[in-house]
């Protein structure tokens, strides 16, 4: 910690409906607009539009056989992901860091304790996830993580506002996966 900095209260919990505003504001942040460019993680250059709203988000929350995970810090949601059971594997995605708090490690832990829930609470053998496949950066950073490309792509859902406005013709989702 440096000198002077005060010390944060970081907990790790499971989202409930009383959070979907919070976890809605938390997604659109750090994967849409102007907000969104201060993070590294922004998709501003390649799609428009929202990434989630209250109803997609109440319907995440309250799926069986899933999970979304928080991190809370000094009473603020500051990162999110939801987990899904798929039988013997479990699907990662929403993942979302606070644009002004990238980079300080909430990620990793985030996406690690994700790890431990599917692997040890669900007894899952492989995590996977999708990436639309022109995010280079987001991709090796999986890698870095243990996480393989699999050559396997899932067709973007052009026309479908749920998934946003694409300002590309060539996105298509990329599958990722790691042993647990």
């Amino acid at each position: 910690m440096r000198p002077g900095a005060a010390a944060r209260t970081v907990t790790l919990r499971e989202a409930d409906s009383t959070d979907i505003p919070e976890l809605v504001s938390l997604v659109e942040s750090a994967y849409r607009g102007e907000t969104s460019r201060r993070g590294w993680t922004t998709e501003a250059d390649l799609l428009d539009g929202q990434r989630i709203d209250a109803a997609g988000m109440a319907e995440v929350v309250g799926k069986p056989d899933s999970r979304v995970v928080l991190v809370v810090e000094d009473g603020l949601i500051v990162a999110c992901a939801h987990l899904q059971r798929q039988q013997d594997a479990a699907y990662f995605g929403m993942f979302a860091v606070r644009p002004d708090r990238q980079g300080a490690g909430l990620g990793d832990t985030l996406l690690r304790e994700c790890e431990h829930l599917a692997r040890d609470g669900w007894m899952c053998a492989i995590l996977q996830m999708t990436v639309i496949s022109v995010r280079e950066e987001l991709i090796a950073w999986y890698e870095r993580r243990g996480y393989r490309r699999t050559g396997r792509y899932k067709p973007f859902p052009y026309g479908d506002a749920r998934f946003g406005a694409p300002r590309r013709d060539d996105l298509r989702f990329e599958w990722l996966e790691k042993a647990l």
